[in-house]
This record gives structure tokens, C-alpha cells and sequence, in this order.
């Protein structure tokens, strides 16, 4: 059985543009409906979500079946359950709140397997082996594996250029509402400090070789980070999207019969 190749990974090497959406329904059937709608690639959120390793691989099998990649937000840098999840299948993960060179580092050993790193070996238990099936898996997972760092806080961003430095790290994630949190700006991304701090980070990601990212739903704010240089753009969230076509769904409605009356 061949290795599954990482489409994603492959992407941002070769400087493709990456489009993508946010997943928070944690549900199967709206992820294989969101990877039919043409994204590169689809966060599966397990930090603010209420994801667990059942519904991540019920996501995955589904996403699998569509065009688009799954990108796996984990809910912290537990090297435990960074295993899981590969095992589980998983080639792309982004973990938050990533603030020191050290945790970057820690975070890349996590994903290989010795001696690159200390990722635990159980393939015969592991879907990502196809349950030791995938013809030398161990040797070829680690070059499949897409680590996404996210930084998101004042701290993140003074660090930045030593956690730019370390090796096998393959993007920057910028987490916008975090930062404005962080930056005394709370509940507003789009403060022209925020703007500025991020599109300062945009270019120093980018002059260091790695891939940048970010999510921004505003399509203004999102083309005018691209333009930037931001690689892998998230525009939207399934919640917030069925939640405003519900709303506008009912609004029309309601305002049609007003007028009718």
C-alpha cells in the first residue's frame, strides 16, 4: 500500500495559493459538504470546538473523500496527543499559542519518529499505517508531516525571529483575535495596531522561507493581508456561515410578509 501523499504540504512548498475554511460543527457530513465547495483546506478545530479523537477521525474519513486537505487544530502541544492524531491518520496539524523557540522545537520533535525526533512508535495500531500495511511508513511519515505553528500573543511576537530560525517548521499561523487580546484590543482584530502588528509578522514569516497564515473573514482585511504575502488564508467558519444564512434566511421572510401586509 502506497503512502498517502500531503497535498497541503506540497502546496506551500511550491508557493501555491491555499484557501480555507474553519470547521466547527464537528460533524462528519458538514465537513465532506464544505470539501466539495472547492477550499484547499479545512481546519478541524479541537482547541475552541468540541472535537475529540472520535469526531477527528470521523472528519478525516469524510474529508478524505473531497478535494480539500484536513488541517487539524489541536488544543494545546501535548506531545501525547500530537501522536494520537497522526496515528490517526492526520498529516497537517497547527498548534496554538506557540511563544518560544524551545516549544517550537519541542513541537517538531514531537511529530518525527526517532532518531529526528520522539514521536512514539505503534503503527500496528495506527491508521495512519493503514495498521502496519503502508509499505515503510516509518520511513516516509516524517516527510508527509506538516507542522503549522500559531502565534498569537505580544510574547509569540518578540520571540519571533528565534522561532523562525528553528528547522522543520513548515508555516506561521498569526492568530488575529488572540493577538488583539493580547495587544490591549480585545474583540477587535481590526485595529490599526493589530493590522500592523500582523502585516509586520506577514513579512518577517516570509523572509524567512516559511509559509504565512491566517484566518480573517473580512474579504477587505483578508485580500489586503494576501497581497502581503499570507499563503494559507482562512475566510470563514462553517458556525458563523450557517448561523448568518439562518438569520438572513428568517430576516427576508419576516420582512417580506411585512411588506405584503
Amino acid at each position: 500500500m502506497q503512502m498517502p501523499q500531503n497535498s497541503f504540504k506540497q502546496a506551500l512548498q511550491s508557493g501555491s495559493q491555499q484557501y480555507g475554511l474553519w470547521l466547527g460543527l464537528c460533524n462528519a457530513l458538514s465537513a465532506e459538504l464544505c470539501g466539495h465547495c472547492g477550499y484547499d483546506w479545512l481546519l478541524i478545530d479541537a482547541e475552541h470546538a468540541p472535537n475529540d479523537l472520535n469526531s477527528i477521525h470521523t472528519q478525516l474519513l469524510a474529508i478524505e473523500n473531497t478535494p480539500s486537505h484536513a488541517v487539524i487544530r489541536l488544543v494545546d502541544d501535548n506531545p501525547a496527543l500530537i501522536k494520537q492524531v497522526l496515528d490517526l491518520g492526520a498529516q497537517s496539524l497547527l498548534i496554538p499559542m506557540v511563544e518560544t523557540a524551545d516549544q517550537a522545537s519541542a513541537l517538531v520533535s514531537a511529530v518525527h519518529y526517532p532518531p529526528a525526533g520522539t514521536r512514539g512508535v505503534g503503527t500496528a495500531l495506527a491508521r495512519a499505517a493503514r495498521w502496519n500495511q503502508v509499505d515503510n511508513y516509518m520511513q516516509q511519515a516524517d516527510a508527509e508531516v506538516c507542522l503549522l505553528i500559531q502565534i498569537e500573543s505580544v510574547t509569540a511576537l518578540e520571540n519571533l525571529d528565534d522561532i523562525l530560525a528553528v528547522e522543520g517548521i513548515d508555516g506561521v499561523f498569526i492568530g488575529p483575535a488572540d493577538l488583539a487580546g493580547s495587544m490591549g484590543h480585545l474583540g477587535n482584530s481590526a485595529h490599526p495596531e493589530v493590522v500592523s502588528a500582523v502585516e509586520s509578522a506577514i513579512a518577517r514569516i516570509r523572509a524567512s522561507g516559511k509559509a504565512a497564515g491566517t484566518l480573517v473573514a473580512d474579504p477587505t482585511l483578508a485580500r489586503q493581508y494576501e497581497n502581503k504575502g499570507v499563503q494559507f488564508l482562512a475566510l470563514a467558519v462553517d458556525t458563523l456561515l450557517l448561523a448568518k444564512g439562518a438569520k438572513l434566511t428568517l430576516e427576508r421572510y419576516l420582512s417580506d410578509n411585512e411588506d405584503k401586509n
